[in-house]
C-alpha cells in the first residue's frame, strides 16, 4: 500500500475532495476515488469524509492506495452446494449475497474463487475473469446455476441460452394481489433514463425481455408468483413486475411505491427488512447436456428466509 500526503493551499478555490485528488493524482479514474473515499482510504485532516466535500483551503489530505490485487481470481476454499457434476459441466445452488465472479469491488468471495478451489478444469471461453460462466443470478438471487468445465459445454451451454432453449423458473414474493392468474410481460429493457444503477422497460433503446408469469398463491397484499423467462436480461424479472405494478419484496434497487410503509403488520415489516435482499429464487433451470445430449432439470427448494416468510404469511390467512 502507498500512502501520498496532499495540501489544498490557502486561498485556492473551493473545490470537491474527489475532484481535487483525481486532479492531484492523475491517472486515477473520478469512480476509483470515490471508492477510495468509501473505504476510508482518504482522511481529510485526519479524519474520513465523504466524496463531494467542499474543500476551502489549507486542508491536509492523506490517500492510501491498496497493492493491485492480481489479475486472475484466486482458488478459495468457499463452501458450494453441488447438485450435479461430470467432466463437462458443474451445477450448483447459489445462495444469496454471492456475487458470480469478480468485479469492481468483488475481487474475492465470488463464485468463480469458490469454483476454482473446487476443480481446476473450468473452460477458459469466459476469460480470466469469467472462467466457466455462461449465465449469471444477481448477488441476491439464489438458486440454480450451470457452469462448464471444458470449453465444448461451454459452447454448447452459451449457444442454448443464447436462442432461449433454457427452462428457467423462478419463484418470487412480490407487493399486491395481481388481477389474473397468469400473464405475460413483454417489451425492451434498457438503462433507465435519470438513474444510471437501475434498468427500465422505459428506456429509449434495450434488448426485447419475454417473462411469463402466474400467481401461485395469494396472502392479502403479498402474493408469491411463478415466473419463466423466454429471454434472460439483467435484472429481467425485477424491472417486469416492478413496472407491472408488483415490485419484489425487499428489493433495495427497485422502489415499491411505498408498500413496504403501507404494511400494517410489525413483524410482516420485520421480515422483509431482515431479508436484506430482494426475494427472488432460480428455482428449476433445465438444458440438454452439452456431450450426451440428454435433457437434464434441476430444482432446488426455496432458501430458509423466503420459506420463513410464506410460512408466516400462510398462517395469518388461518
Amino acid at each position: 500500500m502507498s500512502q501520498t500526503i496532499l495540501d489544498f493551499l490557502p486561498g485556492a478555490e473551493p473545490m470537491r475532495l474527489d475532484l481535487f485528488i483525481c486532479q492531484e493524482l492523475g491517472g486515477e479514474t473520478r469512480a476509483t476515488v470515490q471508492r477510495l473515499i468509501g473505504a476510508g482510504n482518504v482522511l481529510v485532516d485526519g479524519k474520513t469524509a465523504r466524496p463531494s466535500l467542499k474543500l476551502k483551503g489549507g486542508e491536509r489530505i492523506q490517500v492510501e492506495i491498496p497493492a493491485p490485487l492480481p489479475a486472475e481470481p484466486q482458488p478459495e476454499a468457499i463452501p458450494l452446494e453441488v447438485l450435479y457434476e461430470d467432466g463437462d459441466l458443474i451445477v450448483i445452488n447459489k445462495p444469496a449475497g454471492m456475487v458470480v465472479h469478480p468485479g469492481a469491488g468483488n475481487s474475492s468471495g465470488t463464485l468463480v474463487n469458490a469454483l476454482l478451489a473446487h476443480c481446476s478444469d473450468l473452460s477458459g471461453i469466459g476469460g480470466e475473469l469469467r472462467p466457466g460462466i455462461v449465465h449469471r443470478l444477481d448477488k441476491d438471487t439464489s438458486g440454480v446455476l450451470v457452469a462448464a468445465k471444458s470449453d465444448r459445454a461451454h459452447q454448447s451451454l452459451s449457444h442454448q441460452f443464447s436462442v432461449h432453449s433454457v427452462k428457467r423458473i423462478y419463484q418470487a414474493l412480490v407487493y399486491g394481489s395481481p388481477k389474473e392468474d397468469g400473464g405475460k410481460i413483454e417489451g425492451i429493457i434498457g438503462r433507465h433514463p435519470t438513474e444510471r444503477v437501475r434498468l427500465s422497460g422505459k428506456a429509449k433503446s434495450g434488448k426485447h425481455a419475454v417473462t411469463r408469469w402466474r400467481v401461485k398463491e395469494r396472502y392479502g397484499r403479498v402474493s408469491l408468483l411463478e415466473l419463466r423467462l423466454e429471454t434472460g436480461r439483467t435484472h429481467q424479472i425485477r424491472v417486469h413486475l416492478s413496472e407491472a405494478g408488483h415490485p419484489l419484496l425487499g428489493d433495495p434497487l427497485y422502489p415499491d411505491g411505498g408498500r413496504f410503509n403501507n404494511l400494517a403488520d410489525p413483524l410482516l415489516r420485520k421480515m422483509i427488512s431482515a431479508l436484506g435482499r430482494q426475494a427472488l429464487h432460480a428455482r428449476t433451470l433445465g438444458f440438454i447436456h452439452p456431450v450426451t445430449g440428454e435433457f437434464m432439470e434441476f430444482t432446488t427448494e426455496l432458501p430458509e428466509d423466503m420459506a420463513a416468510l410464506i410460512d408466516y404469511l400462510r398462517k395469518d390467512l388461518d
